[in-house]
């Protein structure tokens, strides 16, 4: 043991990061954390949407921000970046899927996932702080069940469960999840702006709760370092070399040295990585599987915008999400807002063309509806109070879909790529959530007494749709012809290495992943022996 300078290094500290730095700071290793982004404090986050440098990432040009957006052939990808992963600017949502999931072909012979998974949910849920209903009713909530009722799907409708600290709003008050152990925590005020960043300090982020409590009991966390290699070290161990995030010349690399390496970056970030190492040289046993059964949640964003502020409805009250209905057995639409001021995703959107045309129409479809009435199409577009006008149809499916990532060579420079992979081809559009998108729309129209129209987004024109839940490529598997790793979590042909993130899930759950995530990681942990306890530390 005391020939590497850690126990354990983990790279990202999104949920599946989060939760293996604290069980296995219980456990008595030493824990050291690596992540890209920076850290904030409650006061750091951006105000809105427009202050780019503290909302967007992009490092190389100075913007240290909780908003990734990658792009593939197939996909548009919005992530999180910064301390705590996704769930800085993830909508506080923490549903658990349906049987389809647990029975995905993939994985149902390895175990009986939804009853072994049940009380690591229950965890997930007891340390995410999961309210179970959100507790206000608005005009959002009102809109989204009466256009469930038109869709003949009322019974379907919820309100959604969420990890949020309502309190007393805006009163600041000692730890109420983890007797005080945890850090004071501030009542939601229903700013809408939890996608953002919450600045009050009532957001359920892993800064509240798993980080918070294993930075308690000893893991280093260091923020603003990228993983640039992980390399398998002769008799066993890992060399990890960081850099500085976003470096254009002095890179400050440095290279530490762990028994066990936790890949827990997200599925972009693993994805990447393990791709690269694989291709290098410096993990060459990973599965020729990776990349394969990449997922998107069958997922897309449309929406419904009006012409003008509807006075009478504050559409941008309340958290990022609280409701949500079925369209069909496979579908599932939920409301998401934005706060007052937080427009810039708005630039995203634009007029609902038909999903099943080539290019070529879907374009002829945009230039008509915009020449038949362009100074509507300019109200329903003008960025002006985006956030306060519209409400965003977040859509997603249990559809067996996917995508394949593979590296290719551009401009010199090895960069991923996607493919349509296993099962029915990942879709451009889901007409589904155009009929949600339109029922929603007439439901503004007559709760608010103004003009509005069902949104598609730019992407999706061009047959690229959007997804805020990438997952897989690195999937649980009964063997190393059909996935990255074990059901442990472990990396077939590298002992030491393991997956505990969104990259390890194997099928679309359908509804937002975090609370999956979270509930796998648990599990996994579970397994991990006491630190000193060597000659029993996982293993393959």
């Amino acid at each position: 043991m005391t020939r590497f300078d850690e126990d354990v290094v983990i790279v990202g500290s999104g949920f599946g990061g989060s939760v293996a730095a604290l069980r296995l700071a219980e456990k008595g290793y030493r824990v050291r954390v690596y992540e890209a982004g920076r850290r904030f404090e409650d006061d750091d986050f951006a105000k809105t949407s427009w202050n780019l440098r503290r909302y967007l990432w992009a490092p190389m040009l100075g913007c240290y921000g909780v908003q990734r957006i990658h792009r593939l052939p197939h996909v548009m990808i919005l992530a999180g970046a910064g301390v705590g992963g996704g769930s800085l600017n993830y909508a506080n949502t923490l549903y658990q899927p349906g049987p389809a999931f647990f029975q995905d072909p993939q994985w149902r012979g390895i175990a009986e996932w939804e009853s072994e998974l049940s009380p690591h949910y229950a965890t997930a849920k007891r340390m995410l702080g999961v309210v179970e209903h959100y507790p206000h009713t608005g005009p959002v909530e009102r809109i989204m069940a009466g256009a469930a009722e038109d869709l003949g799907v009322g019974s379907t409708f919820r309100r959604a469960p969420v990890g949020v600290w309502f309190g007393k709003p805006g009163e600041r008050t000692t730890d109420p999840f983890f007797g005080g152990e945890g850090p004071d925590r501030t009542g939601c005020t229903l700013c809408g702006n939890c996608m953002v960043g919450c600045r009050v300090g009532a957001k359920n982020t892993l800064m509240k709760n798993y980080l918070a409590l294993a930075e308690r009991r000893g893991v280093s966390i260091e923020a603003l370092r990228t993983v640039s290699e992980v390399r398998e070290l002769p008799g066993g161990g890992f060399a990890v070399t960081t850099q500085r995030s976003g470096a254009w010349l002095r890179h400050g690399r440095r290279t530490v040295t762990a028994e066990q390496v936790v890949l827990a970056g997200g599925t972009w970030g693993t994805q990447q990585l393990l791709h690269r190492m694989k291709a290098s040289g410096a993990l060459p046993r990973v599965s020729d599987a990776l990349g394969r059964l990449t997922r998107t949640n069958s997922e897309a964003l449309d929406g419904a915008v009006a012409t003008a502020v509807p006075e009478s409805l504050d559409l941008a009250r309340g958290i990022a999400i609280t409701t949500s209905f079925h369209v069909d057995d496979r579908t599932h639409v939920e409301n998401v807002r934005y706060g007052p001021g937080s427009n810039l995703m708005g630039a995203l959107a634009t007029v609902l063309v038909p999903g099943d045309r080539g290019l070529g129409a879907r374009l002829g479809s945009l230039v008509r509806q915009v020449l038949r009435s362009p100074v509507r199409q300019f109200r329903l577009g003008n960025l002006r109070r985006w956030s306060e006008r519209g409400i965003i149809a977040l859509v997603m499916q249990t559809a067996d879909n996917s995508l394949t990532l593979s590296l290719r060579r551009r401009f010199g420079r090895l960069v991923m790529t996607s493919a349509q992979g296993h099962g029915e081809p990942n879709p451009s559009h889901l007409p589904q959530a155009h009929t949600a998108a339109a029922a929603i729309a007439r439901r503004v129209e007559q709760e608010g007494g103004v003009s509005a129209e069902a949104r598609g987004s730019w992407p999706e024109v061009f047959g690229i749709p959007l997804t805020a839940h990438f997952l897989g490529g690195a999937v649980i598997s009964a063997s190393p012809e059909d996935g990255v790793i074990d059901h442990y979590h472990r990396v077939w042909g590298h002992p030491g290495l393991h997956v505990v993130d969104g990259s390890a899930v194997p099928a679309n759950p359908g509804v937002n992943p975090s609370l999956t995530i979270t509930a796998l990681a648990e599990r996994a942990l579970s397994y991990w022996p006491k630190s000193e306890q060597t000659d029993q530390r996982p293993s393959q």
